[in-house]
């Protein structure tokens, strides 16, 4: 592969977009606990609005992305941004379980719609470069970091109709994306005819469905923290609630740190590589949470969020190298309907957690980075890695 430019500008704009885009998905899990206590919500109630914040999305952004292959719609970034945010701001009102779920259906639909087109411009003006899209990528990490950060303090001061000022910072970044637009479609190259799509870059299918599993895995592991250690500090270690989101906002930041390292880090050992590093170092730092106390079980759990999330730009590059010509499929799967299906974990983690206990669930969730790891090991490199070996470092502008 020949030297790529890469575009800070257009980088900026996406990374700060794709944060606000995920910051209502992330604080999600902040409100399970005072949606618990003021609502009365059983555990699997709480966690399927978990499932209810990604399934809309894991239908949908396949799709999307596959009619944006051939037909170039990047309103969609700004039109996720907004109905994303504004779909989470009405949970806190809504007034019966049924609505909190279609407010966050609705929010999960903003969400999907984003991903498809800003991962393809992220992968744009990156210059295909696990460095540039781990920018893109933390972006969306530290959108998931600060929805706890955001929500918590809204809701001790407000209650749970402080989701409101959730709207606000969503209007605000989709006006700035909107006036972005015409520069970032500039980097688009010309669409290819479906005859050139069906002999250039042939797609490695059986690759992308192994890697798809060692998301949907990986994903299982990610929700199942979000969603059951900050209950798990609550009920079983005697922590407040607001000490408990602290832990959960420990665990998303530290997983915003290591994507970013994780792309610096791919672009010089290999997609590959860094994959399967990481997945090996997941078990016993996650043995160590369980075990240790202290300030060693903080380190553990944020070691955890850097090594699981350390791989999340890493992942959407392969998919995007295996499917090289259908990048929008390859986009809507490694961000929507892989996590959608790994978050189909939480209400069942959560009926785990209503027989058995919240300790025997984070127990049962060790088994997932194993499994994951072990169909990481069979993933090829993508053509264009054997082709060229490792990829030169991307010039800047």
């Amino acid at each position: 592969m020949k030297d790529a430019v890469m575009d800070v500008r257009g980088l900026a704009f996406l990374a700060i977009s794709h944060m606000f885009n995920d910051v209502s998905q992330g604080a999600v899990p902040a409100l399970l606990p005072f949606l618990i206590t003021q609502r009365g919500l059983s555990y699997v109630a709480a966690s399927a609005l978990v499932l209810a914040a990604t399934v809309l999305s894991s239908l949908i952004q396949p799709i999307l992305g596959h009619y944006s292959d051939r037909h170039p719609i990047p309103w969609l970034m700004p039109f996720g941004v907004l109905i994303g945010g504004l779909g989470f701001a009405l949970v806190g009102i809504a007034p019966t379980y049924g609505l909190m779920v279609g407010c966050i259906l609705i929010s999960g639909l903003g969400v999907a719609a984003y991903h498809p087109e800003g991962s393809r411009f992220a992968n744009y003006v990156s210059g295909q470069r696990a460095t540039g899209m781990s920018y893109f990528t933390v972006g969306g990490t530290i959108g998931f970091s600060l929805g706890p950060l955001m929500v918590t303090p809204l809701i001790m001061k407000f209650g749970l109709a402080g989701t409101l000022f959730m709207a606000l910072p969503a209007v605000v970044v989709a006006m700035f994306l909107i006036k972005e637009l015409p520069r970032l479609s500039s980097f688009r190259p010309p669409v290819k005819s479906s005859k050139d799509m069906a002999t250039d870059d042939s797609p490695q299918w059986g690759a992308f469905a192994r890697l798809t599993v060692v998301i949907v895995l990986r994903v299982c592991l990610y929700f199942g923290m979000m969603t059951f250690i900050p209950l798990y500090y609550i009920q079983v270690r005697g922590l407040t609630i607001p000490e408990a989101n602290s832990a959960l906002t420990l665990l998303m930041l530290s997983g915003a740190l290591g994507s970013w390292l994780g792309g610096y880090v791919a672009d010089r050992i290999g997609l590959k590589t860094l994959l399967v590093a990481s997945l090996v170092a997941i078990p016993p730092l996650f043995v160590g949470f369980l075990f240790t106390h202290g300030v060693l079980r903080l380190l553990c759990l944020g070691l955890v969020g850097f090594t699981t999330i350390g791989s999340a730009s890493t992942v959407v590059l392969l998919g995007q190298g295996y499917l090289k010509s259908r990048i929008g499929i390859a986009s809507g799967v490694t961000l929507g309907a892989a996590i959608g299906l790994g978050g189909l974990s939480a209400p069942l983690l959560g009926l785990v957690a209503d027989h058995y206990g919240l300790t025997v669930t984070l127990y049962s969730m060790l088994i997932l980075p194993v499994l994951a790891l072990g169909f990481a090991l069979t993933l090829p490199k993508p053509l264009y890695e054997t082709s060229t070996g490792s990829q030169n470092v991307s010039r800047i502008r």
